[in-house]
Order: structure tokens, then C-alpha cells, then sequence
């Protein structure tokens, strides 16, 4: 695929294709078209051969050379499939669109310091585990690592001790970024403010500006109530304290933190390493 895309990157050997694609035709008759001396019409034409563009046959004097079209339908089929992938219903490209769409708005809306006090979100889940459970992954870095970034990134550094007055620190990076060649993505801090295992969580958390201030202040305020199908875990969302340079940041909440939340759930959905269901997993760590 490489050497095929290298021989159609050319614009001379291009336009060859798009004459040959009319009829087959002789080289000196294809350099008079294209309007190009025949030594470096040859040239090009070899390019095209050896990618499988091109056949040619010797007829008296005349080499004459013909297109493949089948090497090109399988050219279209992967770039339609490539297409097709990107487009993908709910796939990340509609998420960047969306998440640029919000950016602009939130960065017209965004004239004064303040401007985004009191704005608030909320995040419904009915996830397939038990309160105790779940709470350990609302508590435990090693669970917490798991789940809370959005789809295109992973935790680099957190720390999350669940008591009153507890530290927060959040940092995450691109999802593929494991050697750390590109700047951190985000990084947040703050403290927990409530703490009662398997009933209530709140923190507050402060995303940070490029330069170290802080973009704004949430306000997290979570929820747990057991369920016959496992837990509802009911989260609010507030913000305060929202700097003008904050925009991008409270463009990407609804759509980060809710894809952070599907994580939660699927991590939960998924068996355990020893079979079974992390809802299994629960209820044996409570008996």
C-alpha cells in the first residue's frame, strides 16, 4: 500500500493515470498529452508498473501501456473503509466535532472572571455492583486509574485519599502517550470534603491553567444507593471560581466526565480475573 500511494502521490504520474484510465496508450503519445518530455514520462511510467498501477506490452516500435483498475478499487475500498471508521456512530471524530463546537461557544461566553459560576451538570448511572464496590472504585487509585479520564486518555499521576480534608491530585496524558513526549493533557487538584463508605463522596477538584492558575473549582457531590440490580450513583456537578481562561476546559465537563462514568460502568460490567462478574467479586468481599 505504501510503494502504491507513493506512486500516486506525484501529480505528473497522476495525470498518466487519468489518461490511461480513457485507453491504453503509447509512451511517446502520453508524454505529448501530458505535455512532458518521453525520458521522464518513461521514468514516471516505471513508478507506476512496479506499484502495480500499470501494465505495458511491447507492440513493434511502441511500448504501449495500460491502467489496472483493480489495484485502484482496492485502493478506494480502504480509504471508503478508513472513512467508514472515522465516521463510526459516537466514535471519537464526533466527539472532537462536538467538543469543538462547545469550545467555541463556551470561548464567546467566557468575557469576565466568574462568567461560569453556578453553572451546573448532572450524571445519572445504574451501574452492576454492589455500594462497597463501587465506592472502591470511587476511592481506590488503583481502580480509580482504570475509569476516570475521558476516552482519549490515561491516568499519569493520582492520588486520591478518601477521608475529610484529604489530598486529590489528578494528571492525565494522551491515551497514547506512554513515554511522555507530549505535554500533559490535564492536571487537577484539590481536596475531599465527605467521605462515608458505600453512601456519599464529595471533593472539590481544580483543573489547571497552562501557566499553574487555577481554570475553576468543581464541586463534586456523588451519591450511592444500593439497588436489586446493583447501585445508582447519582453525581452533581458545580463549578466555581471560573477564570476567563476556563473555557476550554468547562467545554470538555459533559463530555469528559460522562465518558469517564461509561468507563466506570464497563469496568464494572466486565468478569473478574478469576471468572465471573465484578458484582461477584463484591459480594464475596462482603461476606
Amino acid at each position: 500500500m505504501d510503494g502504491l500511494l507513493g506512486a500516486l502521490a506525484d501529480p505528473m504520474r497522476w495525470r498518466l493515470v487519468e489518461l490511461l484510465a480513457e485507453r491504453p496508450r503509447a509512451v511517446g503519445v502520453l508524454a505529448q498529452l501530458a505535455e512532458a518530455r518521453q525520458p521522464q514520462t518513461t521514468k514516471h511510467l516505471q513508478v507506476l508498473e512496479r506499484a502495480g498501477v500499470v501494465i505495458s506490452q511491447r507492440s513493434g516500435q511502441r511500448r504501449v501501456y495500460a491502467l489496472r483498475p483493480g489495484v485502484l478499487r482496492e485502493l478506494a475500498a480502504e480509504l471508503v473503509r478508513l472513512a467508514d471508521v472515522a465516521e463510526r456512530a459516537g466514535g471519537p471524530l464526533e466527539t472532537f466535532e462536538r467538543y469543538g463546537a462547545g469550545m467555541a461557544v463556551e470561548r464567546l461566553a467566557a468575557e469576565e472572571p466568574g462568567w461560569a459560576d453556578g453553572r451546573s451538570f448532572a450524571f445519572l448511572r445504574s451501574l452492576p455492583a454492589g455500594p462497597e464496590l463501587v465506592w472502591r472504585h470511587l476511592t481506590e487509585t488503583a481502580l480509580l486509574s482504570r475509569w476516570w479520564t475521558p476516552d482519549d486518555l490515561h491516568v499519569s499521576d493520582l492520588v486520591f485519599e478518601a477521608r475529610p480534608g484529604g489530598r486529590i491530585v489528578l494528571e492525565y496524558r494522551d491515551l497514547d502517550d506512554t513515554g511522555g513526549v507530549d505535554p500533559v493533557a490535564g492536571r487537577g487538584e484539590g481536596s475531599v470534603s465527605v467521605a462515608r463508605p458505600g453512601e456519599h463522596l464529595a471533593y472539590r477538584l481544580s483543573p489547571l491553567l497552562p501557566e499553574g492558575g487555577l481554570a475553576f473549582t468543581s464541586h463534586v457531590d456523588l451519591g450511592l444507593r444500593a439497588t436489586d440490580d446493583g447501585t445508582d450513583l447519582d453525581v452533581r456537578f458545580r463549578i466555581t471560581g471560573s477564570a476567563v481562561e476556563s473555557a476550554d476546559f468547562v467545554a470538555g465537563i459533559e463530555i469528559g466526565f460522562g465518558q469517564s462514568l461509561d468507563k466506570l460502568a464497563a469496568t464494572l460490567a466486565a468478569p473478574s480475573p478469576g471468572g465471573g462478574t465484578s458484582d461477584d467479586e463484591d459480594s464475596r468481599s462482603t461476606r
